[in-house]
């Protein structure tokens, strides 16, 4: 069986961007036929047909699901966003204001505290958008809706529907009560429903477990969470670093981990003249702008916040946000700002081109995975360029 990171590393061969199914009956005939999968799963027909009485589907969440900037903004203007100046200073004030709370959970469960506070951050600016009625809402409404779209995470989509009917049935919630985002995670650190029911946690010790009304309960819930997933107490998520002229770019591979000293012994180095404190850590080589954009070598721990939301957008920006909480700087490498991208219809037909060729193997979807990114690296250094695998619309242009 596969370990928890063995799980993470398969899903980096999996989507990177949503491609959308359509529903395939009218809602109210879905509510209907789903009630016999809910029941199968545990589900009381009380329960179900109660927290689905009268319920009609969101109108907006198809729209979300086509265009949720995760995983269709350039990860430089999601940076840009996200971890800035003011969400910094934000952080900061609220970090240290409740500092006892922070020490407290990350001496119980080894999470660091910049760590648990920058999810907190990005997922609900510290707390400040969980009364906003726009954003939060229903969840079962949500789920249900995700579910009647069938997109490409239906059965995923299926258990956090099923997931949040249970904690309605059997931990004290209601489909009133029971609120987070249209994705249906919940709470401070807007954990999804599944992971909530195993790895809830009583951070405040009032005898009930709910991360929306409690930080307490949202930042336990969240830090053994991420135990769960494999993190590392005292690793670093990852280092920004450079390489030299001559570097071998079929390194860069986000499926293979080698130890620190392998990279040092093929020329890699900390950006600044830092220096690695531990040579044996296991890390793998990441470009996410290619051979012009900042440089990075991941740690497990990396790994494990993709498992809290697989997007590397999100998930470097969690990395990021921590340490400007810690008061670090911004990236020294500067990102290729000027980049063009491909639209869906060129992707295409660049992983044809490059199945063509025979160097592409996946399916051909227009989603520009780790699979179309090596495949295009192949294909640049067959051709006597830097194999860096970084797909724009430069690559379009070459391949066509």
């Amino acid at each position: 069986m596969l370990n928890r990171l063995g799980f993470i590393f398969l899903l980096f061969l999996l989507v990177t961007a949503p491609i959308n199914a359509a529903p395939i009956e009218s809602f109210e005939s879905f509510i209907k036929n789903f009630e016999k999968q809910a029941t199968a799963a545990g589900i009381s027909k009380q329960t179900y047909r109660s927290a689905t009485k009268n319920l009609s589907p969101l109108a907006n969440i198809p729209g979300l699901v086509r265009n949720q900037p995760e995983f269709t903004t350039p990860m430089w203007v999601y940076i840009d966003k996200r971890v800035s100046a003011s969400r910094i200073a934000r952080g900061k004030k609220a970090l240290n204001a409740n500092i006892a709370l922070f020490n407290k959970i990350e001496k119980a469960y080894g999470v660091d505290s910049e760590i648990l506070a920058a999810i907190w951050g990005m997922e609900t600016d510290y707390g400040g958008v969980l009364n906003n009625k726009n954003l939060i809402k229903p969840i079962i409404r949500s789920l249900a809706t995700l579910v009647h779209q069938r997109r490409d995470r239906l059965i995923e989509d299926e258990k956090e529907f099923i997931a949040a009917l249970l904690l309605i049935q059997n931990y004290g919630f209601t489909d009133q009560t029971l609120v987070g985002s249209w994705a249906g995670a919940v709470g401070h650190t807007q954990v999804i429903v599944s992971a909530l029911i195993k790895n809830g946690q009583d951070g405040d010790g009032d005898g009930r477990i709910n991360p929306h009304l409690s930080l307490a309960d949202a930042l336990a819930t969240s830090a053994k969470f991420l135990n769960s997933l494999g993190y590392k107490s005292g690793v670093d998520w990852g280092f920004e670093v450079d390489l030299p002229q001559n570097f071998d770019y079929r390194l860069v591979t986000r499926t293979k981990l080698r130890p620190i000293e392998f990279f040092t012994n093929n020329g890699v180095t900390r950006v600044k003249g830092r220096k690695f404190s531990d040579l044996s850590e296991p890390v793998f080589l990441y470009l996410p702008a290619g051979k012009n954009g900042p440089k990075f070598l991941m740690s497990k721990n990396y790994l494990v916040l993709k498992g809290y939301n697989f997007s590397d957008n999100y998930a470097l920006s969690v990395a990021h946000l921590a340490d400007r909480l810690k008061g670090s700087g911004a990236f020294i490498n500067e990102w290729p700002r000027n980049t063009k991208f491909p639209n869906l219809e060129q992707r295409i037909f660049i992983q044809k081109r490059l199945k063509q060729l025979g160097f592409y193997h996946g399916d051909i979807d227009g989603r520009l995975g780790p699979i179309t990114q090596e495949a295009y690296s192949l294909f640049q250094i067959s051709s006597g360029k830097i194999g860096d695998g970084f797909i724009s619309f430069k690559a379009y242009q070459e391949l066509k």
